[in-house]
Order: C-alpha cells, then sequence, then structure tokens
C-alpha cells in the first residue's frame, strides 16, 4: 500500500552513481540529469554550498576554506554524508514540480562489479537515507549491456568492457548473470593523471585536472594517429613557479597513456582466458562493445582489437550506456529482476 501511495508523488529513477559524472533517469522521461558528482564544502561550516555542475565551476578557483570535493572515489563511496546529501540534491531536483515531502521513488543504482559487501551497504543506506522507497542495486556491466540492447538474458556469451572516471568494468555475460568478471582502477581519472605526470616530467611543467582531461579529450589517442595533432597547454614552471605554456602532440599524449591502456588490455585477455569456451566462440562471433565515458578516446576499439584479435565495437552513446540499462530494468523490473544484486533483491514491489 504504501509504494502505491508513494507512487502517486514520485518518479521511480534510474541512477548510474560515477566517480566523474551522475546520471539520473526518470521512468517514461527518459534521462533528465547529467552533472558532475562534486559537492563543493565549506569547511568553517561544513556546509554544502553547491552541488554538480555548479560546484564543478568552482574547481580549482575556491578560497582554502572552500573545497571541491568528489564523495565517490574509485567507484565507491569516499564520503558517506555528502553522498548522501548528493543523492538527495538529484531527487529533489527530480521531483522539483511534485509535492516532495511526499516523494519516495524506487531507485535503480548501477554500481561497479566486485565491490564489497559493506560499500554495497553504503550505497544502498546513501540512497535509502536521501529519501527512497526501496533501492536496487545491479553490477554497472550488466546495466550497460542491457542499456545497449546486448541479449542478457538469452544462453549466449556478450563481452562489455566498461570504461568510467573511477574503474573500468571487463565482464562477460550470458542467462542473465556475469560468468567472469575484473573491475580495475584504471579509468578516465587515472588517464588523467597519468597526462599530469608525464608533463611534470617530460617538460617541468604541473597541470590542473581540468586541463589535463580537456587536452586527452582534444589530442588524446590509443592508436597510433595517421596525423599529428597538436594542443597547446597551460600550467605552472615547476623551476620558476611561474605562468608556462608547451605544445604537445597526440604522440606525447599517447605516450603518456600507453602503460595504463596496455593494463586494461591484460585485463580484457584475463577475461577472456577465464570465459568457458562455449562462450568465448560466442565473443568472437559477436565481438566486444564498449561502453563508459572512456570509449570516446579515440581509437579506443582500435588498440582493443588489436590486442585480443576480436572485433570490437563502440557502443551507440557510450556514456549513457548504464543509466539507460538502469531505466530498461525500471521499465520492465518483473521480467529483469534477475539482474539485481542477489542480497538486495526480497521482493519487487507491485
Amino acid at each position: 500500500m504504501l509504494d502505491k501511495f508513494f507512487g502517486l508523488f514520485s518518479y521511480d529513477i534510474g541512477i548510474d552513481l560515477g566517480t566523474a559524472n551522475t546520471l539520473v533517469y526518470v521512468r517514461n522521461k527518459g534521462i533528465v540529469i547529467n552533472e558532475p558528482s562534486i559537492v563543493a564544502l565549506n569547511r568553517k561550516t561544513d556546509q554544502v554550498l553547491a552541488i554538480g555542475t555548479e560546484a564543478k565551476r568552482m574547481l580549482g578557483r575556491t578560497p582554502a576554506h572552500i573545497v571541491a570535493v568528489r564523495p565517490l572515489v574509485e567507484g565507491v563511496i569516499n564520503n558517506f554524508e555528502i553522498t548522501e546529501e548528493m543523492i538527495s540534491y538529484f531527487i529533489r531536483k527530480v521531483h522539483s514540480d511534485r509535492f516532495s515531502l511526499f516523494s519516495k521513488p524506487k531507485v535503480v543504482i548501477g554500481i561497479p562489479s566486485d565491490i564489497t559487501e559493506v560499500e554495497r551497504r553504503a550505497v544502498r543506506d546513501a540512497s535509502q537515507n536521501s529519501g527512497a522507497l526501496v533501492t536496487y542495486l545491479v553490477e554497472e556491466p550488466m546495466a550497460a549491456a542491457i542499456g545497449v540492447g546486448l541479449p542478457v538474458q538469452d544462453p549466449i556469451g556478450s563481452m562489455i568492457v566498461d570504461i568510467g572516471g573511477g574503474t573500468s568494468d571487463v565482464a562477460v555475460i550470458s542467462l542473465g548473470g556475469i560468468v567472469t568478471s575484473i573491475n580495475l582502477r584504471v579509468a578516465g581519472d587515472k588517464l588523467n593523471d597519468d597526462i599530469i605526470n608525464y608533463a611534470r616530467d617530460e617538460f617541468k611543467i604541473l597541470l590542473g585536472e581540468r586541463t589535463a582531461e580537456d587536452v586527452k579529450i582534444a589530442i588524446g589517442s590509443a592508436y597510433k594517429a595517421d596525423s599529428l595533432q597538436e594542443s597547446t597547454i597551460r600550467g605552472r614552471d615547476i623551476i620558476s613557479g611561474l605562468p608556462r605554456e608547451v605544445v604537445v602532440t597526440s604522440s606525447d599524449i599517447k605516450e603518456a597513456l600507453s602503460k595504463s591502456l596496455r593494463v586494461l588490455a591484460e585485463a580484457v585477455k584475463e577475461v577472456i582466458e577465464a570465459t568457458p569456451p562455449e562462450l568465448v566462440s560466442d565473443i568472437m562471433q559477436r565481438g566486444i562493445v564498449i561502453t563508459g565515458g572512456g570509449a570516446l578516446l579515440r581509437d579506443i576499439d582500435k588498440f582493443i582489437e588489436k590486442e585480443t584479435k576480436i572485433p570490437v565495437r563502440i557502443a551507440d552513446d557510450p556514456f549513457t550506456a548504464v543509466v539507460r540499462g538502469c531505466g530498461i530494468i525500471l521499465e520492465d523490473m518483473e521480467h529483469l529482476k534477475d539482474v539485481f544484486i542477489k542480497d538486495e533483491i526480497d521482493i519487487v514491489p507491485r
């Protein structure tokens, strides 16, 4: 009865609670929120000043007592109270046109595979404390596979590489479950750090996180490009302490990223090696699908294909694959309830 009452005032939502960005899907509406997973906090008063897009604008531009923090690190909750504030903010934003006092939505949240039971419980508790009526957790590679239309419930092997901001998931899926998977800390944030470290070591210049991400997007590549591209980066000279400009090439960025990309490729090979032969046969025929924001790195598909000798394709709109999967589950929860993490299921409310 309660879920029917609150359903009159609530939109059921799916959340891709990412290290870098949080995306929110509203049942029967689609994706309505795509904002950075960042919270601006006043250290003197412990007051939250801004969340999401507004908080990102403050990165690197605030006085000492105001800090822009990421409440999730490497895909898991690093600060429970701030994560709770952030989820509450997104739920309120979704329900701004309804009686927010009675808004208690059903929530489906995508989480990295291989995180601990304690970490899963932290996500679930943060969602419940933020106003959810009931919270269901689904592993991100499963949600991504559903989001891009792979036949996850069929007796067919599907392989997905979901490259997020904090973590990457490599998984083989069949019959509604993950057969074998690896979760690794090589993802968008690590690639940004690689560029920062490379600029410091090679050019003796200190870059900010946003600058590193901008140059990665502009000229970053995982595979040898046909033509050399250049970009100007601005930072602080390590020796003089003064501002300095440096021109970097796509070859420089490829070299900066090479070690981390090699780790990712080895993880893909390791998952394939641990997969039953019949499913490997399916994967060789059907190929590997790449999702997540990291799929936007130029030629990442060519790189993994070269390393594995298996066809690779980038999903349509890879950045939103996980949240679209959460949305599809919301729309057909009875049919897809088997994909939820088992210790979270109990009974799906009607």
